[in-house]
């Protein structure tokens, strides 16, 4: 029963949260096939609350697996409540440097450090020096588990399983964003991202110490993305349609889909100029030229594969390709994620950049330089 109405819950929660992008008022979807017709063009969000942490279970091997079930319409069945936690870094640790699989005894250790690292400061011993301790901790949820196939990296698709070089052109415009983000850290609050704005959280979602699930949706012509983050929500078209023309954005870029095999392939492309979080995570990136291709495969009952190749000639010298088998999260449901009600770092942020230009003024004043921030 619980169950039931947790999921009766979340089902309304989503259908709220794109109800007032409609074109014109309805009474309401009456099928998941329904609402996301009218909800095709929009997209919602806001975030704070976190789900609890999922206790989920080792993954089946995948070697040999293949799917029985199947959606009405015939398609490989991937629907689910789904974590993308790990402990596995996105790139080759300098320790692993010529060594693209880890022993055992080694993702053993890479876990057990894991573990350590998230260890509550309280039980363990005095925090070190500037570390605040369990202090604002309560929400952290990260993974602790290396990836089923003990790869060293995420990256899976580069000699090195690391990023390949930035162009040229993508090193001047790195050195561009970092200038001016250092001469303009907080003006207005339109100088920060739109993470730290409760507005989007880019695409791909790699790695995060909280709010990893996804919930995967499944009707006829469309597959569903709800992620716990923000509550962004891609609706994914697999009739083959054209993407959007270039002059339209948005935030998680314009997504076509369509089955090889058992295996989901998504085309990405038209990501905004105003998502400037994923410039944050991959400095020097073009949003205006980048083209994602995602691939989701279920290789096990409680797995669903993650991959997704990065081809941006304006950024890096080749593409370059990641995965993670996403988890089955136990969890079941997402609850509200409110970033915008009580928001107050926005609020300190550009507080203490006021405070900063007032010393600064003073120290100018005096002739010496001003304190630095901490």
């Amino acid at each position: 029963m619980r169950h039931r109405l947790f999921m009766l819950l979340a089902a309304l929660t989503m259908m709220m949260a794109f109800v007032p992008w409609a074109s014109a008022p309805v009474a309401g979807p009456t099928s998941l096939l329904s609402f996301v017709a009218v909800a095709e063009a929009a997209s919602g969000g806001g975030a704070q609350a976190s789900a609890p942490a999922a206790k989920v279970t080792k993954p089946a091997a995948a070697t040999t697996w293949t799917p029985a079930s199947r959606t009405p319409d015939g398609q490989p069945d991937i629907q689910g409540f789904w974590n993308f936690q790990t402990a596995t870094p996105l790139e080759r640790p300098k320790e692993f440097a010529d060594k693209a699989i880890l022993t055992e005894a080694e993702a053993a250790a890479v876990e057990a450090k894991a573990i350590a690292e998230n260890d509550d400061d309280v039980l363990t011993g005095a925090p070190e020096q500037g570390n605040p301790g369990t202090y604002n901790n309560f929400w952290n949820d990260p993974g602790l588990r290396v990836v089923p196939s003990r790869r060293t990296s995420l990256i899976v698709d580069t000699p090195d399983g690391k990023m390949p070089p930035l162009t040229p052109e993508a090193q001047k415009r790195r050195a561009e964003n970092l200038a001016y983000r250092r001469a303009h850290p907080a003006d207005t609050w339109e100088d920060r991202g739109p993470n730290e704005r409760c507005l989007s959280r880019p695409i791909p979602r790699i790695l995060s110490s909280y709010k990893m699930g996804i919930q995967v949706l499944q009707v006829p012509g469309y597959v569903v993305l709800h992620y716990e983050y923000f509550h962004d929500t891609r609706i994914i078209p697999l009739d083959r349609r054209p993407h959007l023309d270039k002059s339209i954005q948005q935030w998680t870029g314009d997504s076509r889909g369509h089955w090889e095999g058992n295996t989901l392939v998504v085309d990405v492309t038209n990501f905004s100029e105003k998502e400037t979080e994923i410039v944050r995570q991959f400095q020097g990136l073009n949003q205006k030229t980048l083209h994602l291709t995602e691939r989701f495969t279920r290789v096990a009952p409680d797995v669903l594969n993650y991959s997704v190749t990065f081809d941006d000639p304006a950024t890096w010298t080749r593409p370059w390709t990641l995965e993670n088998p996403w988890r089955a999260d136990g969890v079941q449901v997402h609850y509200e994620d409110a970033c915008h009600e009580g928001n107050h770092g926005i609020v300190g942020i550009l507080a203490g950049a006021r405070a900063d230009e007032k010393a600064a003024e003073e120290a100018a004043k005096r002739g010496s330089s001003p304190p630095l921030t901490p």
